[in-house]
């Protein structure tokens, strides 16, 4: 069965990669095992939850600098073929902003944004031998929620749905000056959703949610780690908690758990 359309893979940029290491190990659990350097290239690091990768850290460097990017966290999208997808993403009104590219023993991969700007990674992976393990699910560690602020899900979905297959299923009315807050589903079912973004919002962006266990735990570590909470906790339905925050070198990230008795 084809994997396109699949959530595979989350990347930190960020200018302190120590610092990021320090940070998402203690408030997520993650271990973090650095990659061989490869000639030209930043070094890179996994970052694993029970022995489980979930995504990589690199630094933000001169060039990325120079091109005005912030820290962030982008995530991957698998496809069944990268050049394929990249030319798509422009015949749907989006943009390339790298054109395909190979990473030996990894993959193919292009950085595409859609039609209102938000940008995500397009990649045909070379799995390894065997298969790489079905992550599981509802763990602590992995990323339990991908989010749009972008277009209005009326006019943006249509990128996403050509692109990917996915599929709306529920939507929830969040009110005056929010709106619609669409979910979608892929093949691993419901995993996400998308809503206008803000007015006062500099960008269109993906967000990713990691799951933790106790949300109030893990919003006091990102404090004492120098994060900055920005929204919540508050509870969200299905009865789990959420909070947003900044990390110490200035990405956006967020955080789903629990909330203890």
């Amino acid at each position: 069965m084809s994997d396109h359309g699949r959530w595979i893979w989350y990347e930190l940029i960020t200018p302190d990669v120590p610092g990021a290491k320090r940070f998402y190990g203690d408030l997520v659990g993650w271990t973090a095992q650095d990659l061989p350097s490869m000639p030209g290239a930043e070094p890179y690091a996994i970052f694993s939850a029970d022995g489980y990768g979930v995504g990589g850290v690199m630094n933000l460097g001169a060039p990325m600098k120079a091109e005005g990017m912030p820290p962030n966290w982008t995530g991957y999208v698998c496809v069944d073929d990268c050049d394929t997808a990249a030319a798509k993403a422009q015949k749907l009104g989006g943009a390339v902003r790298r054109e395909p590219l190979d990473i030996p023993g990894v993959g193919r991969f292009a950085v595409i944004a859609d039609p209102a700007g938000a940008v995500l990674i397009v990649m045909k992976p070379s799995p390894p031998e065997g298969g790489r393990p079905e992550a599981p699910k509802g763990a602590p560690g992995l990323v339990s929620w991908h989010e749009l602020l972008g277009a209005h899900p009326d006019e943006g979905f249509g990128f996403y749905a050509e692109m990917f297959g996915w599929t709306k299923t529920q939507d929830f009315d969040m009110g005056p000056g929010v709106g619609k807050y669409q979910l979608f589903a892929n093949r691993d079912g419901e995993v996400g959703a998308m809503m206008q973004k803000p007015a006062d919002a500099p960008a269109c962006y993906w967000s990713f949610y990691f799951r933790v266990g106790d949300i109030g735990v893990a919003a006091a570590k990102a404090k004492v780690g120098g994060g900055q909470i920005l929204l919540g906790p508050m509870e969200v339905p299905g009865g789990d908690w959420v909070f947003q925050g900044v990390d110490p070198q200035g990405a956006f990230f967020s955080i789903q758990g629990v909330k203890a008795a």
